[in-house]
């Protein structure tokens, strides 16, 4: 069970961390001038690379955390309401991710509708979650 926590672990911290740049490159890819074809196309491609690679991580840290709640058991019995609260965060995560999926398709189809300002706030949504999700899973607060 140790090892699966590790990867499981792992493969979550480096999800995030595609959570968090994604969203970056939002913010340059909103402050790219019109007339600046080659940085845009730069920037979208960044972009495809660390969507694609993030969602290739999401799927064994949901795997590994699904293996951990349904083959160990971990999270059962009373007094693990605190899972369900992480389910629950892991849910908008999900929707966070496909969130962003949106933002790029609407990126590369030249439909761009918010500023770099509004990016940097939306940046900062996956790092609350993972404070929530983190304090759920060591505190067990119910």
């Amino acid at each position: 069970m140790l090892w699966v926590k590790t990867f499981h672990i792992v493969f979550v911290a480096s999800w995030f961390a595609g959570l968090f740049y994604l969203p970056r490159i939002f913010v340059n890819l909103a402050l790219v001038p019109p007339d600046s074809t080659a940085e845009r196309e730069r920037l979208l491609l960044m972009a495809r690379k660390l969507l694609r690679f993030m969602t290739l991580l999401a799927v064994p840290a949901l795997g590994l955390g699904l293996w951990l709640w349904l083959g160990y058991g971990i999270g059962r019995g009373p007094g693990n309401g605190w899972l369900h609260a992480k389910l629950a965060v892991v849910l908008v995560l999900l929707g966070y991710h496909h969130g962003c999926a949106r933002l790029l398709r609407a990126f590369e189809q030249g439909r761009n509708r918010h500023s770099h300002v509004w990016y940097r706030w939306f940046n900062e949504l996956p790092v609350l979650l993972m404070v929530l999700a983190v304090a759920l899973v060591v505190v067990k607060p119910f």
